[in-house]
């Protein structure tokens, strides 16, 4: 929180272990600083500036978010790219896309303003971010054949510190309806 009162927040889906580490180690390889900040994930709101007097606000609607979505399999294949809109390479969702978009617009319906869109949503794990071109080449040919499959449980919202980390706040556990195969897979 800043001396206004205001703080910086973002909800992501984390990606789990060994791929999250192998992800943010990739995307520091690549020298992009954001990789010593915080960890892959798969952002469902980016960035966005709050009163810091909403956040109760924002958390018990995320709770609501989460009671109303089910647990489901999120498939992440190969890489992609923004360029040359932005300077940004991916690895891509190749199963679980409608579920991400989902739940984006769910939190979207908050009672408070969290974010005017700069861009349309597209689900995705940033790997590189604003690095040299060949830099963002060299990510791209490495990942191309990624890919990790994976339950997707929960998500998770973030603030900003003064010191330029982003520190987990909570973890909101999906829980829709269950019908005994959450936890196996469904194709």
């Amino acid at each position: 929180m800043d001396a206004s009162g205001r703080t910086t927040v973002g909800i992501a889906i984390d990606i789990p272990s060994p791929w999250r580490e192998l992800l943010t180690m990739r995307r520091a390889a690549a020298g992009d600083p954001e990789a010593a900040h915080l960890p892959a994930h798969l952002t469902l709101l980016g960035p966005t500036d709050v009163d810091s007097t909403e956040i109760p606000v924002i958390d018990r609607h995320l709770l609501a978010v989460a009671e109303r979505h089910e647990p489901f399999w999120l498939l992440l294949r190969g890489t992609g790219t923004f360029r040359p809109v932005t300077q940004v390479v991916f690895v891509a969702v190749a199963k679980g896309i409608s579920n991400c978009e989902r739940l984006h617009r769910a939190v979207l319906t908050a009672p408070v303003t969290l974010r005017s869109q700069r861009f349309p949503y597209h689900p995705h794990v940033t790997v590189a971010h604003d690095v040299a071109p060949d830099q963002l080449d060299a990510v791209f040919a490495d990942l191309a054949g990624f890919q990790a499959e994976f339950e997707v449980t929960g998500f998770t919202l973030f603030e900003h510190t003064p010191e330029g980390h982003w520190r987990e706040q909570r973890v909101y556990k999906l829980g829709g309806p269950r019908d005994g195969l959450s936890s196996q897979r469904r194709r």
